[in-house]
């Protein structure tokens, strides 16, 4: 049976990780959507958050992201406590969420929307086009190198490269931790593979992100481990190499750990319409 377990064995006992959320609860009226979890993610990891309708994993990460504080536990950044309020807190912490959705502005550009909100100015006032289109010109060769439509809006470019102009908004602004909710929706093959390529370069930049995703072959191209949530409470957190995608279902679904799950309950979990980690 794969071991589960907070961190790797090939990470050491002693690496601080980069965030811990430590036996977060959160309910709305008697029901407890999130009831007693712990997760942490290293710097350089993919941490993929999955787990049906209702799991509580949207509600879990929004208590990282400010957008809903736990009713009680704790979140540690780089081993310090840090208390998250609201957004603004959780980005002074490093945090950072690319929504579904993208939140881009459409009708401006890649440098008018890394900017937007907190846009460089001259001396006289006057919007500093120049030294923004610069930072975002470079913060886009770190990321994407053939990204070239610095200056077209954004709602002609593709899929990926939304996803890249988001992403670089995060980075500019020295996100530490992203939260990545269903990046490669809706993406063609082509797409999703530019994807795959910014994930891998954010991670060689010692970023860490929490990857949600429905999508059970998104995770094991992109996790190194799996946290599974189910009705709140968290199954386990395995490493992506020792298990089967058919043991993850298991955990999805049933709240079987790996390794207690049948040969028919295998079988169950291949009927239509069970593709996905929902």
């Amino acid at each position: 049976m794969p071991t589960i377990s907070p961190a790797s064995s090939e990470r050491s006992a002693d690496m601080t990780p980069l965030c811990e959320l430590r036996d977060i609860r959160v309910a709305f009226g008697g029901l407890h959507a999130v009831d007693g979890v712990s997760i942490d993610l290293f710097p350089g990891e993919v941490v993929a958050l999955v787990g049906g309708n209702g799991a509580g994993k949207s509600t879990l990460v929004h208590t990282l992201s400010g957008a809903h504080p736990a009713d009680s536990g704790e979140i540690f950044i780089n081993g310090e406590r840090v208390v998250i309020h609201n957004p603004r807190d959780a980005r002074l912490h490093g945090v950072e969420v690319i929504y579904q959705k993208l939140a881009l502005a459409d009708n401006i550009d890649a440098a008018a929307n890394v900017f937007l909100g907190r846009e460089l100015r001259t001396r006289t006032g006057s919007l500093d086009d120049e030294a923004m289109a610069s930072a975002t010109q470079k913060v886009m060769q770190r990321l994407n190198p053939r990204f070239r439509n610095l200056k077209t809006a954004v709602r002609s470019l593709s899929g990926g490269q939304r996803q890249s102009v988001a992403i670089a908004r995060a980075v500019h602004f020295n996100a530490r931790i992203l939260i990545m909710d269903e990046p490669t929706a809706a993406l063609g093959p082509a797409e999703t593979s530019q994807v795959r390529d910014l994930i891998t370069q954010l991670k060689a930049e010692g970023i860490g992100i929490f990857l949600i995703s429905h999508d059970i072959h998104d995770v094991f191209d992109l996790a190194d481990r799996i946290s599974v949530m189910l009705q709140g409470r968290l199954v386990g957190t395995v490493n992506k190499v020792d298990v089967s995608k058919d043991e993850v279902l298991a955990m999805i679904i049933a709240g079987k750990q790996p390794g207690e799950v049948s040969k028919e309950e295998i079988a169950d979990l291949h009927a239509p319409a069970q593709h996905t980690a929902e």
